[in-house]
């Protein structure tokens, strides 16, 4: 037998839809001369969510003739576009964060071989990515410790897909932190030789899967909408860390974490140029336009560091929580 493998690029391999939306990932049959046509009984269609390796795949929809079958989280929630014989889109309803990712569209027909994948964005303006290393310094947390210093900052460990939104959006971090499938990644938009070399192309740089228990690095953190109010509390001097802490408590509130700041400054479009006080000991300080003596180039959360507490130099940020 002479079979066909045939990989279709398409014009827009990459799509983004809203959360709660609907979304058409396209997949189009291009079929040689005397080739079944797509509504011929042998064709297969198999619809896949690819993972970071491929025990983390995910079968997502198969169609054979009348016979479609929907697996898992997308059970109900997808099916084939299907409007002339040589289409084999996939329709996903009510998308959400976790639908964000790779997906591979196969069409099978014992002569003919059809791949095409197709990478769906999730844009939701609810939620950020953020870099966090410990008050110890960089590359000091196995990937245990990184689930509890996210946890601890009203985050958790992001997703490889979280990410990579994040990158598309613009973040540009040259420290490798963990993600949640136990990869080593960071993002960068702006290439340079410090950051896997200046000709190196724009991505996400990986370094693998690590040992949980052995490996240190810093890590990612995923921080959704804010469910409370973040602030700047109004002092008639600097503050020590303890000072700082009372203070926000004398407000009826706590002093803010880091996640708090940066949901505030993503999500809020939150912008002060004092540098504050926040729950891990860490002084950092939210700049949404940027301008000269706070950010000149860019919009960024600026950190100062992990300074001794003692020190009367800084002001505090406070969060009130949702009653």
């Amino acid at each position: 037998d002479i079979s066909f493998f045939l990989m279709l690029t398409c014009s827009f391999c990459w799509l983004a839809a809203r959360i709660s939306s609907n979304v058409t990932l396209p997949c189009l049959v291009q079929h040689s001369s005397g080739m079944m046509s797509f509504g011929s009984n042998g064709m297969r269609v198999k619809w896949t969510k690819l993972g970071a390796d491929e025990s983390l795949d995910e079968d997502v929809l198969t169609s054979m003739g009348f016979h479609k079958k929907s697996y898992g989280r997308f059970e109900d929630r997808v099916f084939l576009q299907d409007t002339h014989d040589e289409d084999a889109s996939l329709v996903i309803t009510d998308v959400s964060m976790d639908d964000m990712g790779r997906y591979r569209c196969e069409v099978i027909n014992g002569m003919e071989d059809t791949i095409q994948e197709v990478t769906l964005g999730v844009l939701d303006n609810i939620s950020v990515v953020f870099p966090y290393s410990p008050p110890v310094g960089r590359y000091n947390l196995n990937f245990h410790e990184a689930e509890q210093a996210c946890l601890d900052q009203d985050a958790v460990v992001a997703s490889f897909d979280q990410l990579y939104e994040a990158w598309r959006g613009g973040l540009d971090w040259c420290n490798a932190g963990w993600l949640s499938d136990g990869t080593v990644q960071y993002p960068i938009t702006k290439p340079r030789e410090p950051c896997g070399g200046a000709n190196a192309v724009a991505g996400l740089r990986n370094y693998g899967l690590r040992d949980k228990d052995t490996s240190l690095f810093d890590v990612f953190c995923f921080a959704s909408a804010l469910k409370g109010h973040f602030y700047w509390l109004v002092q008639p001097e600097r503050l020590t860390y303890d000072e700082a802490v009372q203070a926000c408590l004398d407000d009826d509130a706590e002093i803010a974490k880091v996640g708090h700041m940066f949901a505030a400054w993503k999500l809020q479009g939150y912008d002060r140029c004092d540098a504050g006080w926040l729950a891990d000991g860490s002084v950092r300080y939210p700049i949404s336009t940027p301008r000269k003596n706070c950010s000149p180039t860019e919009a960024a959360v600026r950190f100062i560091g992990f300074p001794d507490k003692s020190q009367k130099l800084y002001g505090v940020y406070c969060f009130k929580a949702q009653q």
